[in-house]
């Protein structure tokens, strides 16, 4: 079980405590696509991860129940459900903002985790907590709280906004400059500010996200 939980860090991290600035131990590239329905709200955030092979082989030991080294169909349905579980805590790592106002995530209905050249691919939709209309400054963005997990995107083309209700808004994306965040917030980037008990998370300050203005 200890194992299980070590292997699935990036979505059980309370687990392991993680101190401000902590190193990434697990990568993955992310596709994010935002979708906007025809009634002018976003209807879901849509993602795509593949984890780099360390941590794809790490997963292949611990789901692997029957010893081929290779994940079948329910090894990966529980690997999904797993996931869907685990990360629950953590929002899915998506971050959506209002208007400056954090927006939380519904828990998707389904993970589906497959195993392709010795990577982890790992696809899913979730939806906002609440109505999110596609009016003012807003942001989408997928992160780790903890910074135990990075999550980058190779080409600004990876975060894609999808729908006719975006045509209204214009949008750019932002990959902060982690020496420029740290030398502008010297004074509240502090352990006990990453620990705060009210929730603040200034984590997101680090996050590459696509801003959208309405």
């Amino acid at each position: 079980m200890r194992n299980r939980i070590m292997t699935m860090a990036l979505l059980a991290l309370a687990a392991i405590p993680v101190p401000a600035f902590a190193h990434p131990h697990i990568f993955a590239q992310a596709r994010l696509e935002v979708v906007a329905g025809d009634d002018g709200n976003v209807s879901e955030l849509r993602n795509v991860w593949r984890f780099d092979e360390v941590f794809s082989s790490s997963v292949l030991l611990d789901f692997d129940k029957n010893g081929d080294l290779k994940l079948d169909a329910k090894e990966l349905a529980e690997l999904g459900e797993t996931m869907r579980t685990s990360m629950a805590d953590y929002h899915y790592f998506a971050t959506i903002t209002m208007n400056g106002a954090t927006i939380g995530v519904q828990k998707p209905d389904v993970i589906h985790a497959s195993l392709k050249d010795n990577q982890l691919l790992v696809i899913f939709a979730v939806k906002p907590a609440k109505p999110v209309p596609l009016k003012g400054r807003l942001t989408f963005g997928i992160y780790d709280p903890t910074m135990y997990t990075a999550i980058d995107f190779p080409t600004d083309g990876d975060l894609v906004l999808k729908g006719a209700a975006f045509q209204k808004c214009q949008h750019k994306v932002v990959r902060p400059d982690p020496d420029e965040v740290i030398s502008q917030n010297t004074s509240t980037l502090t352990d006990a500010f990453f620990n705060d008990p009210t929730g603040t998370d200034m984590t997101k300050l680090f996050a590459t996200r696509i801003e959208v203005s309405c």
